[in-house]
């Protein structure tokens, strides 16, 4: 196996999933991080761990955020705290005090910006329509090869850009110059979700979750694929969290040990799945919120359990934290 490089505070995360394996009592939760959640109504924010919510309005400082609609992609980094839906991209650099409207570009499903914005001002948004790039730090878009349907997730771990979209589980090189894949192997039809090696340049290995259902794998960065268990479970995310991948599907919420060999049911779903995050260590690993259909809930064993945490009802879109969460480690076993 080529190796995962714990750091310290990962082997924090698992000690935090051994000890739920065990049947041990997680370490206190830690309350003081600030979580956002997307909405039809906008971007809303809690300081109390999702127990009290509070829509984002912006302020007489800077932009007001009435018109930013349904709340779709949220990318905390730092103080600054990125937000785009229906009616654009907008960043707070106050952690969310205060907004710059950045552009007026509708219907964007997600967002990613480079790991090294102040160096490389590119931020890539998908759209109902294809994926677009900016190279002024969101100011401005142009279009990109992929100029036909639905964008749904993005990761960039250089200089490889994956695209989960409607065309299925794409790769480009280039930026967005040329596409390629998907590859063969992988059912035909849009892709989902995704989950990548967290060495992937030197560690190509790429886990999808296709609109056809069931998990896929490639050990060669998306040119060929092979089933990878969960038949017929149509699965909206994938997260590694150390060498554990979990998958949200539709009907249930599973977790493997073996990158994908063989996967076990935690529980029912509580509602179609829309995002999955694991934060930032405040339970060693233990918890995870969950954006659905139905509204945002929480867990504090490693999904076995979930509570209703705000929204009930409702369809979430995403949610994300300050601190954003540890990166995702993973990879071939």
């Amino acid at each position: 196996m080529k190796g995962h490089r714990l750091g310290t505070a990962c082997l924090v995360v698992l000690l935090g999933v051994a000890a739920l394996a065990a049947g041990q009592d997680g370490p206190d939760v830690v309350t003081n991080l600030t979580l956002f959640a997307g909405t039809d109504q906008g971007l809303w924010r809690s300081a109390d761990w999702g127990q009290t919510w509070e829509l984002v309005e912006g302020g007489t400082a800077g932009d007001r955020l009435d018109a930013l609609g349904a709340a779709r992609a949220i990318e905390p980094r730092g103080p600054e705290v990125w937000v785009a839906g229906d009616g654009g991209l907008y960043v707070s650099r106050d952690f969310g005090v205060t907004w710059t409207s950045l552009s007026p570009t509708g219907g964007i499903s997600s967002l990613l910006l480079s790991r090294w914005p102040h160096a490389d001002p590119t931020v890539f948004v998908g759209t109902e329509a294809g994926l677009l790039r900016s190279r002024d730090g969101g100011r401005s878009f142009a279009p990109t090869a992929l100029t036909a349907g639905p964008v749904h997730r993005l990761e960039w771990p250089g200089p490889a850009l994956v695209v989960a979209a409607g065309a299925g589980l794409l790769v480009t090189e280039n930026e967005g110059e040329t596409f390629s894949g998907p590859g063969p192997g992988l059912p035909e039809g849009g892709a989902l979700a995704m989950a990548l090696s967290s060495f992937f340049g030197a560690d190509p290995v790429l886990f999808a979750a296709p609109t056809a259902g069931g998990v896929y794998r490639s050990e060669d960065g998306g040119s060929t694929w092979s089933a990878a268990g969960l038949d017929g479970e149509v699965v909206h995310d994938l997260v590694w969290l150390g060498p554990f991948l979990y998958a949200a599907g539709e009907s249930g919420f599973f977790r493997s040990d073996n990158a994908g060999q063989t996967w076990t049911r935690l529980c029912d779903s509580p509602g179609k799945p829309r995002r999955l995050m694991f934060p930032l260590a405040p339970a060693a690993g233990l918890e995870a919120f969950l954006a659905t259909d139905r509204g945002l809930f929480h867990t504090s064993d490693a999904g076995q359990h979930w509570s209703a945490t705000g929204f009930e009802g409702e369809a979430v879109f995403t949610v994300a934290t300050f601190p954003p969460p540890a990166p995702e480690l993973g990879g071939k076993e």
